[in-house]
């Protein structure tokens, strides 16, 4: 299946949607102005090494991965709107704490609440985009809109931090928690305007059918055929969309069971070589986020918040300015061979910041430069790829089992750190570049792997 980008592709997102959109925008500017620099508050603050500051951001990343895969996989049977509610709530409590959090023991913890947070929030967030939107290539569209609009929150946060002088500050903190509450808010008014359109979609439908009904018996099921197939193809799914708390309840209580979900997880070997390819893939680009910039502090490079600061602007720029013409230009490609030509994108990225000169300032966003790249094919592409994976009845389950991926994030920090401590930063690269080429393999073998018979799975 080919990707379509167009603006009537665009006209087909509904208001809840937009709602994602707006939302990713101001939720992830005002975390971008100072969770990156978090590996520089707790050196500067608390004098710790490279392996300890790692250890602290991995400790939190780790457990937020097993929140979300159970999270995720509740969202199908309790519907995804208490699930988001929680978690948006969830965000508020934990970024005010870590605003206010003076010692290590309490960034761990709040830490680790905001991790979950994040972790919970992302799968969410997809899955509610696939049951919104039923048409495939419009689907793909949003998810890639999703990503982008996410990189401009990136974007412009480091650089509004930096002209407020809030850049690198705890108390920013407090502006991400005001952002999730104004999306609540927005979340609040978007599911109950989207329930409103499912039932007006599923009474017309019913009455449509009623009057095929009475009309013909024969003709009736070509009518109610019609119908059904004009709702499924459209963008909302109508009594199969985003249904009331009360309705997905109910909806959802009839999808496989928890044990029947694992049993699927476990014989699909597809997903599971997926996972672990892409659970290393993020263990390389967390190295930006993490060891780079310890690396970075620790040999006392010049200039050095504006260095990073101006390496994640670089990054969400080039995602910005590109990922629309790169996914037309990548449009006749298959899914893997994209991942494929992202990865080697990151190969050489890895080996350009392995032998950068740390003086060289112009070097280090050039490697971003190449980095960001090999990120827009990547990161959006390896969402849609699990979209495509997962039945509709486990697309929430899927979703969760993908985010098992954040355990490279998690572990990242903590691995970077031991290699800066033993090994140097040229070695952290060359690892980078050497893990790229075994998930290039990993990917290529794919679609010799076994995935499990569905229709042996009955719902409850």
């Amino acid at each position: 299946m080919h990707s379509d980008v167009s603006w009537q592709r665009f006209k087909q997102f509904p208001r809840l949607m937009w709602i994602f959109l707006f939302g990713s925008f101001i939720t992830r500017g005002s975390y971008y102005m100072v969770w990156p620099f978090l590996a520089v508050i707790l050196y500067e603050k608390f004098a710790l090494s490279a392996t300890e500051v790692g250890m602290v951001l991995s400790s939190a990343a780790i457990i937020s991965v097993f929140t979300s895969f159970v999270g995720s996989s509740l969202s199908d049977r309790i519907g995804r709107h208490k699930l988001m509610y929680l978690t948006g709530i969830l965000y508020i409590i934990s970024f005010s704490l870590l605003a206010e959090a003076n010692s290590v023991e309490g960034y761990v913890v709040v830490m680790t609440l905001c991790s979950m947070a994040t972790s919970l929030w992302r799968p969410l967030t997809s899955a509610a985009i696939g049951d919104i939107i039923a048409d495939p290539k419009t689907r793909e569209l949003a998810m890639q809109s999703l990503y982008f609009i996410v990189n401009v929150g990136c974007a412009v946060g480091p650089m509004l931090g930096v002209w407020l002088g809030l850049t690198g500050k705890q108390s920013s903190f407090y502006l991400t928690a005001v952002a999730f509450a104004v999306l609540l808010a927005l979340l609040y008014w978007g599911f109950n305007h989207q329930t409103r359109q499912d039932v007006a979609l599923a009474a017309g439908a019913s009455s449509n059918d009623n009057l095929s009904d009475a009309t013909s018996g024969t003709e009736s099921d070509g009518a109610s055929g019609s119908v059904n197939d004009m709702t499924s193809d459209g963008v909302n799914r109508g009594v199969n969309g985003l249904l009331s708390d009360t309705e997905a309840s109910t909806k959802k209580a009839a999808v496989v069971s928890r044990k029947q979900i694992v049993a699927i997880l476990l014989q699909d070997k597809l997903l599971q070589c997926l996972i672990f390819a892409n659970i290393l893939c993020m263990f390389i680009y967390a190295q930006m986020d993490s060891s780079l910039i310890q690396y970075l502090t620790r040999a006392g490079a010049p200039d050095l918040l504006t260095l990073i600061s101006g390496m994640i602007f670089t990054n969400a720029m080039v995602i910005i300015s590109t990922q629309f013409l790169l996914l037309k230009l990548m449009a006749r490609f298959p899914l893997v061979k994209r991942i494929q030509i992202g990865l080697l994108l990151l190969i050489c990225s890895q080996i350009w910041l392995a032998f950068n000169p740390l003086d060289l300032f112009w070097g280090w966003i050039g490697a971003i430069v190449v980095m960001s790249v090999a990120e827009t094919i990547l990161f959006p592409t390896m969402n849609v790829h699990i979209d495509r994976l997962a039945p509709d009845h486990l697309r929430g389950a899927y979703f969760g089992a993908a985010s098992f991926y954040d355990l490279g994030f998690a572990l990242a920090p903590l691995g970077g750190g031991i290699i800066l401590d033993h090994f140097g930063g040229q070695w952290l690269f060359l690892t980078g570049a050497a893990l790229s080429v075994l998930v290039i393999y990993l990917y290529s073998i794919l679609d010799r792997l076994p995935r499990p018979d569905f229709s042996m799975f009955k719902a409850d």
